[in-house]
């Protein structure tokens, strides 16, 4: 799996010069329910969701959100109220195999407009990336067992070629879905989202163009920021307790290496951290790193065996008090000094 300077500072002003839309609110939980304002009601799934939706939408768009803030968006369950909330709303924006009881809830809801982010750019595999976070020894487990799967399907070929089918199948629901954390790919979803409201709300097309286009160039900027404080550093590997960097990492030519994918909540095996340690010695790792909406328990134990620090990479999947910063642009600053000062950016 894959997962710079303090140029960023100049992002902000950069970014909020060309939105022209001031700073809209990270969390809209207080907003009205879907279905009874005279705006364009959107419900989002999670933050980043609701993010694009206010960002695109601006002051035609009524926006609520289905994850609450400090809310662990893949263990959502949904409301009879959410529910039918949902089937009140004009659009429901949310990304197909993140949050499985939203998928299905909009499998089964009547709203016209229903806008799949992960149909919007594409999904890829960054190993065996987990989606409930319970199923960290699978990947360890396969390579364990590679040598006598590979033995069993040269003998019996007809069980070989199921096996591959099987395989494929577990592919696809393996493709990582964090894609809102690469900018490009962000941009990619915020183009077809917008494009998306056009279509249902045509009154304010035009709007919804201008915002879009605003929201591109601040795209834009952060991944140039990205790009430039990346380039050269000390090294390209970053240990964290999620895999949720995949596709960061994958843009800025860097590594993510999760603790075996374990629960954030159970602590590393004496055999992982071992490994680890061996690693961080020869790669350079100085830190590593947790979430805010997550225990920091794993981090800590394994920093303390290993000798290295901790500090937050944040997956952005819910804006709290404890973020270190009010919106998604704002946290990926933070993100990028983290990373600046975790890697040794020259």
């Amino acid at each position: 799996m894959n997962v710079r300077r303090r140029r960023i500072s100049g992002i902000a002003v950069t970014a909020a010069t060309a939105i022209g839309l001031g700073t809209l609110s990270a969390c809209s939980s207080d907003s009205s329910a879907a279905g009874n304002t005279d705006k364009f009601d959107v419900v989002a799934s999670f933050y980043p969701m609701q993010y694009l939706a206010e960002q695109i939408g601006g002051d035609h768009v009524n926006v609520t959100s289905l994850t609450e803030p400090g809310q662990e968006p893949h263990d959502l369950e949904l409301s009879a109220k959410q529910t039918a909330q949902m089937g009140e709303a004009d659009a429901v924006l949310y990304l197909k195999s993140l949050q499985p009881a939203v998928d299905e809830a909009v499998a089964q809801s009547d709203v016209k407009t229903k806008i799949d982010a992960a149909g919007l750019t594409k999904l890829e595999d960054h190993g065996n990336v987990e989606h409930d976070h319970d199923h960290g020894g699978e990947e360890h487990a396969e390579g364990e067992h590679a040598e006598e799967d590979a033995h069993a399907e040269e003998e019996h070929a007809e069980e070989g070629e199921h096996a591959e089918e099987e395989h494929a199948e577990e592919g696809e629901h393996a493709l990582d879905p964090h894609v809102w954390l690469d900018p490009v790919k962000f941009a990619e979803i915020a183009e077809g989202v917008a494009k998306s409201f056009e279509k249902a709300d045509p009154d304010h097309a035009d709007d919804y163009r201008k915002n879009a286009d605003a929201l591109a160039k601040k795209l834009g900027g952060l991944d140039t920021a990205y790009k430039d404080g990346l380039k050269s550093t000390d090294t390209k590997v970053f240990f964290t307790n999620h895999a949720a960097f995949g596709y960061l990492a994958e843009r800025y030519g860097l590594t993510q290496e999760a603790i075996n994918g374990l629960d954030p909540e159970s602590e590393p095996s004496p055999a992982r951290i071992k490994e680890l340690q061996t690693e961080a010695k020869a790669d350079g790792v100085t830190t590593v790193f947790y979430e805010t909406l997550v225990s920091d328990k794993t981090a800590k134990t394994l920093a303390k065996d290993a000798g290295l620090k901790t500090d937050v990479l944040d997956p952005l999947e819910g804006i709290t008090d404890k973020s270190k910063g009010d919106d998604y642009l704002a946290v990926m600053e933070s993100n990028l000094k983290a990373l600046e000062t975790a890697l040794g950016a020259k």
